[in-house]
């Protein structure tokens, strides 16, 4: 099958802005259009969902998702609503749930239904909350509470604090890290703006990670929350 690598740099920019650019939206799309849009726009990190022979895969989600979606976005910068809708109709026969088609979903879902039911994908994340049992996730959901000195947060502020309101770790480095932001869905955004962190420093979301002591430089044998 064709191989269409990632857009990047100036070529991104070229490519993926100005009018009829992007996914098109389409009956409660928006949900999936932006989480297939950051998932293959500009990185191949995930592109073993559009090649590799997966034993549980479906072959005809997997063409769907190659030929009709990331291709053509990587291409043209374009991708008409017909083709997202192809994908969806599909998720509907194989996930038993006939509101694929029409209603919003939580992104999560999505992923869960694609990567795990479906391709049959190992999970990206492995986390642990409070010493209990380590827990697989494919991402991750920021939660927390509303916070006044956060008017208009970066990527990074926020997994901090939701790391830390949760009492979660990172039990290893993620091969994919991805993040689900605190303002999706038609009825509350609990930030009207979030500045993207080009780079996320997750040292302090590692467990048992060795890290530098605040006070003599030397490594740390305690954490202070």
């Amino acid at each position: 099958p064709d191989s269409v690598p990632p857009l990047r740099n100036e070529a991104a920019a070229h490519v993926l802005r100005g009018r009829m650019k992007g996914i098109q939206g389409h009956c409660n799309s928006c949900y999936m259009d932006a989480t297939l849009f950051s998932l293959f726009s500009c990185t191949s990190v995930l592109d073993s969902m559009l090649f590799k022979p997966f034993p549980l895969c479906d072959r005809n989600v997997q063409s769907i998702l190659r030929d009709e979606i990331v291709n053509p976005l990587r291409k043209t910068g374009f991708v008409r609503a017909r083709s997202v809708m192809h994908l969806r109709e599909q998720l509907t026969d194989k996930g038993q749930c006939s509101s694929f088609t029409n209603a919003e979903k939580d992104p999560e879902e999505f992923l869960n239904l694609i990567m795990h039911q479906i391709l049959g994908i190992e999970p990206l994340l492995r986390l642990q909350s409070g010493g209990q049992k380590e827990q697989d996730c494919y991402c991750y959901q920021i939660f927390m509470d509303k916070q006044e000195d956060l008017v208009v947060p970066d990527v990074q502020q926020l997994v901090e604090r939701s790391f830390l309101s949760s009492d979660l770790k990172l039990v290893e480095i993620p091969s994919c890290f991805i993040i689900q932001m605190p303002r999706f869905g038609k009825e509350y955004k609990m930030f009207s703006k979030i500045i993207p962190s080009l780079e996320l420093d997750i040292t302090d979301l590692l467990l048992d990670s060795p890290r530098e002591c605040c006070v003599c430089g030397n490594v740390a044998t305690l954490e202070c929350s």
